[in-house]
């Protein structure tokens, strides 16, 4: 283990499915994730630009890459409240890591706790077209 306070990107999901654990029903998670989009930082408007824009979402949702190879870091917004949780989550996950981790971390904490069942079609595609962005963008850092 390195001597970084930041847990692994596996830690993260590790956490994640436990404070899930936490909630009895969907209604409560719902809640939970909504709660996580509204900590989410002040996104500046000027980044709500085409270049940004992650395409397959039903919402609105940007995405803006910083940083590089060595530590990888992401912001990102949604017009909605609940993709805005999601991205809560999943920056938790991605963001501030080496690209390398970013690229082999698979997203098993969606499963894990039960959103892949509870998003509707399009959240899905959102979710996985954000995902895949991300890992473009940690992709491309590799290569150089």
């Amino acid at each position: 283990m390195n001597a970084i306070a930041t847990p692994s990107a596996e830690q993260a999901q590790q956490d994640i499915v436990e404070e899930f654990a936490f909630f009895g029903d969907w209604t409560e998670r719902y809640q939970y994730l909504i709660d996580l989009g509204k900590q989410l930082p002040p996104f500046p408007e000027e980044l709500k630009t085409e270049d940004y824009r992650v395409h397959g979402c039903q919402s609105m949702v940007w995405l803006v890459p910083s940083g590089s190879a060595d530590k990888l870091h992401f912001q990102a917004a949604s017009d909605s409240a609940i993709v805005s949780g999601l991205i809560a989550l999943v920056l938790r996950v991605y963001s501030d890591r080496p690209a390398r981790e970013i690229v082999a971390t698979e997203p098993r904490f969606i499963e894990a706790i039960g959103l892949a069942k509870h998003l509707s079609p399009t959240r899905s595609n959102g979710l996985a077209a954000m995902l895949a962005k991300l890992k473009a963008y940690a992709a491309a850092t590799l290569a150089g």
